[in-house]
Formats: C-alpha cells, structure tokens, sequence
C-alpha cells in the first residue's frame, strides 16, 4: 500500500503537469482542436494558433478554462513573422513549455499533374515555416532551461504513397530536422516528440492541394474510415507525457513502417498496388 507521503507526491506531480503551457499550432480544427480540449481539461495554459482567428475563438468556447486561453493567429509561411510571435506567445503566460507543431497541408496529385509552386507551398508550410517557428523558440527553451517540442508528422514522414510526393518529402524533412535538435539540445533539458499518425477523421483530405494548387475541397475513403480524432488525441498525449521519441498511430497504414526496415522493395510493391487516394 503506497504511504499517504507518496500519493501526495504523486498528486503534486500531476498538478505541476496540468500547470504547464502549451501551445498548439494548427489549432482551429482536427488533431489541433481535439489537444486544445484535452490540455484544457488538465488545466493547461494554452496558446492556439492557426490562420483562422474565428475557428479558433470556436474552439476556445468549447474548452474549458477558457481564461487559461490566448489565442495567436499565424502564418507559418511568413518565415520573417516566426521571431515576433515567438515573443507574443511568451509574454501571453512567461514560459512556453510544449510547442506541438501541428499546423500543415497535405496533397492529392501525381507528380506529374504538379506544379513547382505547389512543391514549395508544401515545403513553406509543413518543413520551413515549422522550423522557423522552433528556431525562433530554441532561445526561449535554453534561457528556461528546458522544453519539448512535440511535431505532428504522418507515416508518410516514415515512407512514401502516390499522390503525396510534395507532403511525403516535406514530413521525412521534418525528422531529419528533429532528430538532430534532439541530438544537439538532449544537454539542456530540451526533448523531441515525433508523431506520424496514419488516417485520422480530420478534415486533411479536403483542405488538401491539387496539382494545380486548388484546394481538393473532398473527403476521401481511408479519412472517413480513419481513427476518430479525440482517440488520437489521446494516444498523443500520453505518448508526450512520456516524452517517447516516436510513435506511430493508425490501421494498417502504420505497418508500413515496420515494413519499410524489413524490405523496401515488398513495401513499395504493396503501396502501389493499393487503391488508396
């Protein structure tokens, strides 16, 4: 039986938990919206970001502790901004303790059918403007000596599928980037959350790039039959918690990835073959 001194101790570790400050990047909707819930019931300071001020001041009346809640608007493809919102973002509570970068775009287009410009809209947003945004962060963690950075990713930051060339090159970027933060900062209290999901019930799919950079403006099959996004959410969060280095969530699109180390040539003979869009 544990002493009464231990699950005081326990208890306090939880309420210094629920003390931290989070914010959350693409936060206005999906995976974002369902964190902001989550961290909101915990007691969390949080700070929500997305393009979308309405959508967030949405999400914000849904959760709890809504005077524990700032709302930052951003673009993370104005790499300049990145500096600037950084200290606004601090200033809102004097310490930032998670950013999950969350925010992107995906794509459904052949190589072939896609423009340069579409290529660079996807790295702008999901690799560059993401890196700017930890980069500005980076002084912030070190003067507090100690942060975590948490980043949505996708399997398709593990291996690649047609239709998502741009996406799947800009996610693999992502670890590279990360995987060296965590080498180079793991000295000073700083640690790295990879999370690649597979299919998640978010609206990805529809808010996705055309060839010709058009939103594709539709939900696909494997979406709708994805996990169902608070489920995820959940997963996720414990999975911070532990600060595991990288996890992987989803159906069988998940055993890609185990696949892929096994033999690359059996996974890609398997991809192709598949009728996923």
């Amino acid at each position: 039986m544990p002493s009464t001194g231990s699950r005081r101790g326990t208890k306090k570790s939880q309420m210094e938990k629920n003390k931290k400050t989070v914010w959350i990047t693409g936060a206005s909707s999906g995976i974002g919206a369902a964190l902001a819930k989550i961290y909101a019931d915990r007691g969390a300071k949080l700070i929500l970001s997305s393009r979308k001020v309405a959508a967030l001041e949405q999400v914000k009346s849904e959760c709890q502790n809504p005077e524990n809640i700032k709302i930052l608007p951003i673009d993370l493809s104005d790499f300049d901004a990145a500096p600037a919102k950084v200290q606004k973002a601090f200033d809102f509570f004097g310490r930032i303790d998670i950013l999950i970068n969350n925010a992107g775009v995906s794509q459904r287009s052949l190589i072939a059918d896609t423009q340069f410009d579409v290529f660079k809209k996807l790295i702008d947003i999901d690799y560059l403007g993401t890196i700017a945004l930890s980069r500005a962060l980076l002084p912030f963690f070190l003067r507090q000596e100690g942060g975590h950075y948490v980043v949505v990713s996708s399997v398709m930051g593990k291996y690649g599928s047609p239709f998502r060339s741009g996406y799947a090159a800009a996610k693999h970027a992502l670890h590279g980037f990360f995987d060296v933060m965590r080498m180079e900062h793991q000295k000073d209290n700083i640690a790295v959350t990879m999370i690649c999901p597979g299919f998640v019930r978010t609206p990805i799919a529809m808010n996705s790039l055309r060839g010709d950079g058009s939103v594709l403006g539709e939900d696909d099959l494997a979406t709708r039959k994805g996990m169902v996004v608070e489920d995820f959410a959940q997963k996720m969060v414990r999975s911070v918690d532990q600060k595991k280095w990288e996890v992987s969530f989803g159906g069988k699109e998940r055993l890609g990835v185990y696949l892929k180390r096994l033999s690359n040539k059996l996974l890609h003979n398997i991809v192709i073959r598949s009728k996923v869009r």
